[in-house]
């Protein structure tokens, strides 16, 4: 037994050895040092003339930032506003702009700085509003607390802005700086003009308030979260004693906020309700934008079950209710933005999955009229543009490989065969940001082995104008770690073919056996097999070299554009039908790859990806030796009710489905090696699941090994080193537990 162990120490140190004389991929390098950070482009807009575009630019001699535009045929470039312009009144520094926006006639510009995080993103913080024919700069909401200022939006003459301000809706004459309370009932339970943390995490709802056509009114959300459950984080770290936060967070089948929308008079004065149909507190009302040129507000109602979206049409000056269409699903349905006015408002674009596939449909105003616009067995994977005047809406497929993404368009006004635009060569992901008038758009390429290049084309044609960022010394970086490429494979498992990666080990053998680490997720919100530069592959590259073939699949229901019945094959049994499509393509990997070694797979994942390696660990611990679970909802009943529940159904309907589906159900059966993470500031999958499982574990006599990270939040990355120290502990973990290099 002793000289096995002395072999076995020497063979690891050996590996690590011959790893690192012939590696210059560190840990360091990869989470602490930025070594690999990638070059970004943006963010732009496009100016409404479409002949240029603005961006933000650092100006190095002020430690500020200019907006400056670029002519899109020339590539000339000029200074809108200078970092000196900036400065306000009495300080030594210009603002740093973390966002902006042009009024309408842009002749003002709206600047968000000092930024705040609520949650996941930073919308609060200060504006300042510069004039650029007097070139004065004033901040907003002086009479208003600092930093508390969101969604500040011009008024369509440009002459005020509005913004909420601690759950309140304000409006600001930029003229005569006169601030008018529109709402004054805002508090920790009523949120006027924003939206709760379920809103915002499950439904896309930030910004929660919007102007009228003629600037006389503004139509708000407003949410009131009383009888909603407090979950309580709790800060051990920055006194003495313990803070809890409260978190107002409605869990499976617990009560939600009720939901309302409001029409206010932007002068102020009393604001009236649209008298929505069903319980506010049983339904979502998940979008609201005015139509274009009228008095009128389109609202998407969403049932709690989230498999009816009845589409509303309310008039601002009546409160009258007209239902102009009804989406259903036998399953559940996605919220889409991809709403556009036609021919003078006699119609709007509609996104649906009716026919099996996601496509854009014309929908005449009062919802008889139902058209087909893209067409073809094929998704829609987003829209990027639409564009009446050219008639042609411009979108995202990839009808023959699910794992990239091209630019197509398909006409607005005829039924034709959708138009292929991205050239061939092009073979990967591809992105557009496409001016208003569609002559130019920023295209973003990329795949595996290229990191994101930014250039300027025109269109249709798709001819390059300008490279405007190539990433090169990123790429020359990684060409010089000689990492073996991600090898994109099919894995048939019977029923079902599914598409899978592998990296395998810079010295790889074939004729000895690894270790095969999965990297797995397997829920409707992501996809892990996609041909694009991923910045969390390094971590991957860098187990290979440690001697694993990584490898990862994505099961059904994975987000990706391979129809409705892909997608919704996952209903109501969330961690169910995945976790055996996984176990299935492991089985055939490997019967079909002499070079794993069968005593050695391991899984590993974050958040639902976690979720499935405890699955993966307790159902199927003859296959599963080892796991990493990182972030994880061990039952699915912890998990908030608007996520859970679209893809579960109701709990009373399905409850034996929650049951079955949940990873703590199976914590007896551990056998192999488990080790959980979790940061205790988890305000998305809370600490709650780790310790619920923990105490389960515990029950059964099962040995894990498990790592707390003190408020740190569903990333683990706040605070000072916190990513490199977590990616140590994965890697030793790995080291003892599934050891590696070819035998």
């Amino acid at each position: 037994m002793k000289n096995s162990v002395i072999f076995g120490v020497v063979f690891l140190f050996g590996i690590i050895g011959d790893v690192c004389s012939q590696s210059l991929l560190t840990l360091p390098d990869i989470y602490k040092n930025g070594v690999y950070t990638q070059k970004r482009f943006g963010p732009i807009r496009w100016m409404k003339d479409g002949d240029g575009y603005s961006s933000i630019e650092k100006n190095n001699q002020l430690e500020g930032d200019d907006i400056v535009r670029y002519d899109a045929k020339k590539g000339t470039r000029s200074i809108l506003v200078s970092a000196e312009e900036l400065i306000p009144t009495g300080a030594s520094k210009p603002l740093t702009v973390a966002d902006y926006h042009w009024s309408e006639d842009n002749s003002k510009l709206l600047i968000f700085t000092n930024t705040r995080k609520v949650w996941r993103y930073h919308t609060r913080g200060d504006y300042w509003v510069l004039d650029l024919d007097t070139r004065k700069l004033s901040q907003l909401g002086k009479q208003i607390p600092a930093t508390t200022l969101m969604f500040a939006k011009f008024s369509p003459d440009g002459t005020r802005v509005a913004y909420v301000s601690e759950n309140n809706l304000f409006v600001e004459s930029l003229e005569s700086g006169k601030i008018t309370a529109l709402t004054s009932d805002g508090n920790k339970d009523i949120i006027n003009g924003t939206f709760d943390w379920v809103y915002e995490e499950e439904l896309s709802c930030r910004d929660g308030f919007r102007w009228s056509p003629d600037g006389k009114n503004i139509t708000y959300w407003q949410s009131d979260t009383r009888g909603v459950g407090t979950f309580y984080l709790i800060n051990n770290l920055d006194s003495i004693y313990s803070q809890p936060i409260p978190l107002p967070y409605p869990k499976v089948d617990q009560t939600l906020s009720a939901v309302k929308i409001g029409v206010v008079p932007s002068e102020g004065g009393e604001t009236r309700w649209f008298d929505m149909p069903g319980d506010p507190r049983n339904n979502y009302l998940a979008r609201m934008e005015f139509i274009p040129n009228s008095q009128e507000v389109l609202v998407q109602q969403l049932n709690r079950a989230q498999n009816v979206n009845t589409v509303w049409k309310g008039d601002i000056e009546t409160l009258a209710l007209s239902k102009i269409l009804v989406e259903e699903d036998s399953a559940f349905l996605e919220v889409h933005d991809d709403v556009r006015w036609l021919e003078g408002g006699k119609f709007f674009t509609w996104s649906s999955e009716r026919d099996g596939w996601m496509h854009l449909y014309k929908v005449s105003r009062d919802g008889k009229s139902v058209e087909l616009i893209t067409e073809g067995e094929f998704d829609v994977e987003r829209i990027s543009h639409i564009d009446p005047a050219s008639g042609f809406v411009y979108y995202i497929s990839s009808p023959d490989n699910f794992t990239q993404r091209y630019l197509y368009r398909s006409s607005l006004k005829k039924r034709a065969k959708a138009e292929r635009i991205t050239p061939i060569e092009f073979s990967g992901q591809n992105s557009y940001q496409i001016s208003t008038d569609s002559r130019f758009a920023i295209h973003t390429f990329q795949n595996t082995t290229t990191p994101p290049v930014y250039s300027l084309i025109s269109l249709p044609a798709h001819k390059e104008v300008r490279v405007l960022e190539e990433n090169l010394e990123l790429r020359s970086k990684y060409a010089a770690l000689g990492l073996n490429p991600k090898e994109f494979f099919k894995v048939d498992i019977g029923d079902i073919v599914l598409d899978g990666w592998m990296i395998k080990p810079a010295d790889f053998d074939p004729m000895k056996k690894y270790p095969l680490l999965f990297y797995v997720y397997g829920e409707p919100a992501g996809s892990t097999v996609q041909d694009a530069w991923m910045d969390g592959d390094l971590w991957h590259h860098y187990m290979a070299r440690l001697g694993y073939v990584v490898v990862s699949v994505d099961n059904r229901g994975t987000k990706t554009p391979r129809g409705r019945e892909w997608r919704k094959s996952i209903y109501g049994q969330i961690g169910i039908l995945a976790s055996y499509d996984q176990k299935a393509a492991a089985e055939q990997i490997l019967k079909t790859n002499d070079f794993i070694d069968p005593s050695r797979v391991g899984t590993w994942g974050w958040s639902g990806g976690g979720q499935m390696t405890l699955n993966l660990m307790f159902r199927f611990p003859e296959l599963y030796k080892a796991g990493l679970a990182l972030a994880f909802v061990s039952d699915q009943r912890l998990y908030d009710a608007t996520y859970q529940e679209r893809y579960m159904g109701l709990l009373e309907d399905n409850l034996k489905g929650y049951i079955d589906g949940s990873p703590i159900t199976y914590a007896e059966n551990l056998q192999g090696d488990l080790m959980i993470i979790h940061g205790t500031a988890d305000d998305n999958v809370h600490y709650q699941s780790f310790e619920m499982l923990v105490d389960k574990l515990i029950k059964y006599n099962k040995m894990f090994s498990m790592m707390s990270y003190p408020m740190r939040a569903h990333g683990i990355n706040e605070r000072e080193n916190t990513s490199l120290h977590l990616r140590e502990t994965m890697k030793n973990f790995w080291l003892r537990s599934l050891p590696p290099g070819g035998q």
